[in-house]
């Protein structure tokens, strides 16, 4: 194909031209009006790659309206909806066009490819609120559930007030579109969703939690589904904890909070760390830190604390905060015990924003209330509150805190996370954040769940040797973790 010369060609371009094309042939039809010089490619690709400027030839000036301007693309069985002058429907190679009588661009509509202009915010949720049929393929209308959460997550995105504003232009739209009948129905649902009015008809969950004061991230309930169905499928080992004796339970502890600090970089050195909580000998240029691992054995160390699971969603938030505060306690600047009140982020990610925290705990919950007690909870806990991040600061620390408590509950070794296997564990959990791939968090975990069994930290010197000779200390990359056991 002459790159000069445009794939699809309109007969406005001239009939000698055409007549040229063709006698070289260099040209064929699509449609009735349309004609490409694409000789070898499927018409239906040729237009899928051209849609808009093939629709904006045949339909210059038609607004891309209903659910077409809402999703931002034709349908999942290739309609597109336009408002035109006229009501027809129209066939294009791998496409269904329908035109649909209606006002043409209003001033807030924007221009868009093709000489086409896409329906506004506004204007689009008015009409998808219409009364619409629903027929075996496609409405133009999307289901008013889907209406109610995108207007829920534009809430989450761009605030509360925004459903304010997007009310009061599609006010003055709906005078010219005539649809007062429209309005009142997204005024209905916005009224409700700022808890103005009763929540009653609404349909989505999301929406009914926001109307009740606990919105929650959507965003995240795709990672919570597939890490559920990664949990449930597979069948995970039970793998007991070592009788604790004696001098144990203190030794195991200390490991524990000398590598869940290490990985978020509070790192000392393993005597000096030794020293900071067993003679509370605290370094004077780094008190904070000191206190940092102090309130985590603190946690970890208190048989009868670390059996506490949650069985409600209101006890869950109440042990969570309750070990915070113990946690960083003495950092009063990090809010111990308080959710944070500002977004946070770790590299590319953004945790849940603050006003969803609560909610979005409490959504996991119910995935979490569904799995067998033991390592499914205990995994599930550790994604739950890392990914969340409910806190300003201690947010990895406490998860392992809350992922720790589970096994114990169940009677099942710990899982500690030595500095060897660091690197791993982050990118298993960012896996599942960002592409939602469960199976490397679950597998990292029970290696780590694994080579924390075969240590017996019945004594500090013969538990710190099986460390070393395990590769526990070694920075990631340098050696890979043995399990003696």
């Amino acid at each position: 194909m002459d790159p000069d010369i445009p794939e699809i060609i309109h007969t406005k371009v001239g009939r000698a031209a055409l007549k040229r094309l063709g006698r070289a042939h260099r040209l064929r039809k699509l449609f009735p009006g349309i004609y490409t010089t694409n000789l070898k490619d499927d018409p239906a690709a040729i237009v899928s790659r051209n849609l808009y400027p093939v629709l904006g030839k045949l339909f210059p000036g038609a607004v891309l309206s209903h659910r077409t301007a809402l999703e931002g693309k034709p349908s999942e069985h290739g309609t597109v909806f336009l408002t035109y002058g006229y009501t027809r429907t129209v066939k294009l190679p791998g496409f269904t066009v329908r035109l649909l009588r209606g006002r043409g661009a209003l001033a807030d509509d924007m221009p868009f490819v093709g000489g086409l202009f896409m329906s506004s915010l506004p204007r689009t949720f008015l009409e998808n609120l219409q009364p619409c049929r629903r027929r075996a393929n496609d409405a133009k209308c999307l289901p008013r559930g889907v209406v109610e959460e995108r207007l829920d997550r534009m809430a989450q995105t761009r605030g509360e007030g925004e459903l304010n504003r997007l009310r009061d232009r599609a006010r003055e739209a709906a005078v010219e579109l005539a649809m007062t009948q429209e309005f009142e129905r997204l005024d209905g649902i916005i009224s409700a969703l700022l808890g103005t009015r009763p929540r009653d008809g609404l349909q989505s969950a999301a929406a009914r939690a926001r109307a009740l004061g606990l919105p929650y991230d959507q965003n995240r309930l795709p990672l919570f589904d597939a890490l559920f169905a990664e949990l449930r499928g597979a069948d995970l080992p039970l793998i007991k904890a070592l009788p604790d004796s004696g001098r144990s339970v203190a030794n195991r502890a200390f490991f524990e909070s000398y590598f869940s600090n290490f990985i978020e970089g509070t790192e000392f050195d393993i005597v000096v760390a030794h020293d900071i909580v067993f003679a509370n000998l605290i370094p004077v240029t780094r008190p904070r830190d000191a206190h940092d691992i102090i309130g985590t054995f603190r946690i970890v160390s208190n048989t009868e604390e670390m059996t506490r699971v949650p069985g409600m969603p209101s006890e869950f938030l109440a042990l969570l905060k309750a070990r915070h505060a113990v946690l960083l306690g003495s950092r009063p600047e990090a809010g111990p015990g308080e959710f944070k009140q500002e977004v946070n982020r770790a590299g590319q990610t953004t945790f849940v924003a603050p006003e969803l925290v609560r909610g979005t705990l409490e959504k996991g919950m119910e995935y979490y209330q569904g799995l067998e007690p033991g390592p499914a909870r205990a995994i599930f806990m550790l994604f739950l509150v890392s990914e969340v991040h409910p806190f300003a600061d201690g947010n990895g620390r406490i998860a392992r805190v809350m992922m720790n408590a589970e096994l114990a509950h169940a009677g099942l070794s710990r899982i500690l996370v030595p500095i060897v296997l660091r690197d791993d564990y982050l990118q298993a959990l960012r896996a599942l954040s960002r592409m939602s791939v469960p199976a490397s968090m679950v597998r990292v975990a029970l290696h780590a769940q694994r080579f924390t069994a075969s240590i017996d930290f019945s004594d500090y010197d013969s538990a710190l040797a099986a460390l070393q000779r395990c590769h526990a200390f070694a920075e990631p990359g340098t050696a890979r973790l043995l399990v003696t056991g």
